[in-house]
């Protein structure tokens, strides 16, 4: 009896060592690890109960370095929403597995959520609660109190402007500020990685840039990892590193915009409308050119960034003897490159 008890004894002291000894190695490979990887996450929802379950989403895999601004593109019904909810903890996945920050969406969710913040499409607070009510009651939701808390939303009120709106009810707010708020409520745990889905929806262009600007100052100055979700390419294209295109439930295509559009040969359309005969160029030699096709008086050309590429452009035919009388131009939109990933 003594005999096997101290072979357990010696067993659990060599377990621990084989802990302690592993230790460093497993909080390296921790600390090296993407801010999210999930691999074949699916997920369906039932809509009665004598119908089928209804796919969401099919074997999602999806990797993000960390420090970076991740975008996830799709149309609306794309399971943005669905995925977004499966890595912040507040959906289980069917089936397939999520770390989040080196964690486990379903076995380490408590240690997650400490580390991340969400802001949705549509921002919801309590209505009758004050710009700064709003800010201290999430704050105590994480766990802050005291005069740490109040420091921290005198912060977050100065940092995001909302100072002259401190003591104005949610209810009375306009889309802007509500989206700026939400904003901030992201901030009051000093997370490590924002999920800000769909964060310029309903907003006016300027406070749509404002927010742009809110988030990549944030990744700049602050090195937060951020993953975005929009419908808007050009919103993606100005804040985010790497995107993954996802329709129906399934990811397409992943990768930067511009790559992304030189593989698919997709740009803008660019139409230079001459008065006599276009300008004897060797068009696909000029610069962004990716295709380019002479139509009678008018030259089509596709090109991966208009609005960087047209002043090079015209320049190179101003050196001909040939006059431009109008310029015609369609910028790509994500419904082309839907139509080319999907083709």
């Amino acid at each position: 009896m003594y005999r096997t008890q101290s072979n357990f004894a010696r067993s659990c002291r060599s377990d621990r060592l084989w802990e302690i000894l592993l230790l460093p190695v497993l909080l390296v490979n921790r600390c090296m690890a993407p801010a999210v990887l999930a691999r074949g996450i699916c997920k369906s929802f039932r809509v009665g109960l004598l119908k089928p379950a209804k796919p969401v989403l099919h074997e999602v895999d999806l990797e993000i370095p960390a420090g970076e601004i991740f975008g996830i593109l799709g149309p609306n019904g794309a399971g943005k929403t669905t995925l977004i909810s499966i890595l912040t903890t507040l959906l289980l996945p069917d089936r397939g597995r999520a770390w989040v920050l080196g964690r486990d969406v379903v076995k380490e969710a408590h240690a997650i959520r400490e580390r991340i913040n969400l802001a949705a499409s549509n921002a919801h607070f309590l209505w009758y609660l004050s710009v700064e009510e709003c800010l201290r009651f999430h704050g105590r939701l994480y766990g802050l109190g005291g005069s740490a808390l109040e420091a921290r939303i005198a912060e977050l009120v100065e940092l995001f402007d909302l100072g002259p709106h401190r003591r104005q009810k949610f209810e009375n707010l306009s889309t802007g500020l509500k989206q700026r708020l939400a904003l901030a409520k992201t901030l009051v745990n000093s997370p490590e990685l924002l999920f800000l889905d769909e964060p310029t929806t309903g907003l006016d262009p300027v406070m749509a840039q404002h927010i742009r600007e809110e988030i990549l100052r944030l990744n700049r100055e602050k090195g937060l990892t951020i993953l975005v979700t929009t419908h808007n390419l050009r919103e993606a294209e100005m804040l985010c590193s790497e995107v993954s295109f996802l329709k129906d439930g399934r990811l397409l295509a992943h990768g930067r915009i511009a790559d992304l559009q030189a593989r698919f040969g997709l740009g803008d359309h660019l139409s230079l409308v001459f008065a006599d005969s276009p300008a004897p160029l060797d068009y696909g030699r000029l610069p962004g050119v990716l295709n380019h096709r002479v139509e009678d008086s008018q030259v089509h050309l596709v090109v991966d960034r208009a609005e960087m590429r047209l002043a090079a452009i015209l320049e190179a035919v101003s050196h001909t003897s040939r006059e431009v009388c109008r310029v015609k131009l369609k910028e790509v939109d994500l419904e082309d490159l839907y139509r080319e990933i999907t083709h």
